[in-house]
């Protein structure tokens, strides 16, 4: 959540997180001195809080002990995180050796107060208190909070609140039922394509999220070309205009990481609430993780690394956990690339429009992929099932994500476009349908009906 803050409580907020960086200096220091000794190093919570009692009070300014413990549970978690993925083979894992300017501080519950949009931030012992208010009021009851994490993005200052949010209750007869199993396809233009029981579908269009992508590339790309000539080279320091451009693109860098992080939320939300709707109880959610280690070029790689695969599962689960929902990762393999009726291998059409060429089957390529995902067993299982998938999805709910980003409405035209450009998405407009509202499809044909094994 945003901070409104005076002068006076910004520089307050900002001494906090650069002395919350001088401790993460000084981890990095000692455990320098021992390494250079052939010591042991300082990794354990509690030999780190030993170190930091015996360096007195009012070391680090008006941070408080309590915000220089979460620094060094920071550190403690981030070394032992790192020392797991080098003993299981991964020797691309870095111990936490890099210094940092502004480190985020946290408080746990019954160090800090709240009253109504004010919170009272821990400070040392003989510091004037620090008061601080909120943009808006806190979306949990006070008592559910059970931390702040104090934090900069962009130039922006922030409180990170975490609560205990109890799991929703439903009316007798109305909750998940643990044997409708839906599965869920991960994808770049449609983020969630859900295949729910009785032969409901869902497609989540982050054609928006994507087009917020390519613009914000093309709008740093001329940033930089703008303001190339007045870089200041290696070593040389900069100037007051090139500091003012370098907190703009800041800014600018932190807005979009929180527009994407929104729709991300807005599209989990969206097929949390379609599955409470068709009674889901489990979902199946396909893990195309394995595609990031496959190097596919520069443009390829950079699409792969603004998906953000794992941010969209962890989104995803945290709020299905919130539901009663269980959500189980199984391996996604071959599953837009296979006929759920024939089983054979198809290649990968030009559009989103699957054909089979041995059966005629056609079907939407993500909802099929999202169908034969429902019928994995989480942990492993046959590549492809063993009969053809017998519900298909046949009434398609289509939803946006992302309707709050610059562009993606009709009165909101995004401003980094140039003038007389079309408004929406990067791409291609659809035409408009015909007077009368009428379908473009043929006469006589359901737009969304499936064509079964040997129909032309």
């Amino acid at each position: 959540m945003g901070l409104r803050v005076t002068g006076g409580q910004r520089r307050r907020c900002f001494g906090l997180l650069r002395s919350a960086g001088d401790v993460w200096a000084c981890v990095l220091e000692v455990n320098a001195w021992r390494r250079r000794r052939r010591d042991a190093p300082l990794a354990g919570y509690q030999q780190l809080c030993r170190e930091l009692a015996a360096s007195g009070p009012g070391t680090f300014g008006e941070l408080d002990s309590t915000g220089a413990r979460s620094v060094l549970r920071r550190f403690s978690d981030a070394w032992f995180a790192a020392a797991k993925r080098r003993k299981s083979g991964d020797g691309a894992a870095r111990f936490p050796r890099r210094r940092r300017g502004l480190v985020p501080v946290r408080w746990y519950h019954g160090t800090f107060t709240v009253v109504g949009r004010r919170v009272r931030i821990p400070a040392a012992r003989g510091s004037a208190p620090l008061w601080v208010r909120l943009v808006r009021e806190l979306p949990y009851p006070v008592e559910q909070v059970r931390s702040v994490t104090l934090l900069c993005e962009g130039g922006r200052l922030f409180l990170d609140v975490t609560a205990e949010v109890p799991v929703a209750t439903y009316p007798p007869g109305e909750g998940p039922d643990p044997g409708r199993v839906a599965g869920v396809d991960l994808g770049i233009i449609h983020p969630y394509a859900v295949a729910g029981p009785d032969g409901a579908g869902l497609l989540v269009s982050g054609r928006a999220v994507r087009a917020e992508y390519r613009m914000h590339l093309a709008d740093t790309k001329a940033r930089r070309r703008a303001v190339a000539r007045r870089a200041p080279k290696p070593g040389q320091r900069g100037s007051r205009r090139w500091r003012r451009y370098r907190r703009r693109a800041r800014v600018v860098e932190g807005r979009h990481r929180r527009r994407v992080r929104q729709a991300q939320h807005e599209a989990a939300r969206t097929v949390i609430s379609w599955a409470q709707q068709q009674r889901v109880g489990v979902l199946h959610v396909g893990d195309p993780r394995s595609v990031l280690d496959i190097p596919a070029g520069r443009r390829h790689n950079l699409r792969l690394r603004q998906w953000q695969i794992g941010r969209l599962i962890q989104v995803l689960t945290d709020k299905a956990t919130l539901a009663g929902i269980t959500v189980h990762l199984v391996d996604e393999r071959g599953t837009s690339s296979t006929c759920p009726a024939c089983h054979r291998r198809i290649p990968k059409p030009p559009g989103r429009t699957l054909t089979c060429p041995h059966c005629r089957f056609s079907g939407h390529r993500d909802l099929v992929a999202a169908a034969m995902i429902a019928t994995r067993r989480p942990g492993g299982g046959p590549t492809t099932p063993t009969t053809a998938v017998a519900v298909l999805p046949g009434v398609i709910t289509h939803r946006r994500a992302g309707r709050h980003l610059p562009g993606a409405g009709q009165s909101r035209r995004d401003p980094r476009r140039p003038p007389g450009t079309a408004r929406g998405s990067v791409g291609p407009r659809w035409p408009a349908p015909p007077p009368g509202g009428e379908s473009l499809a043929p006469h006589g044909e359901d737009p969304q009906h499936h064509r079964k094994p040997g129909e032309r």
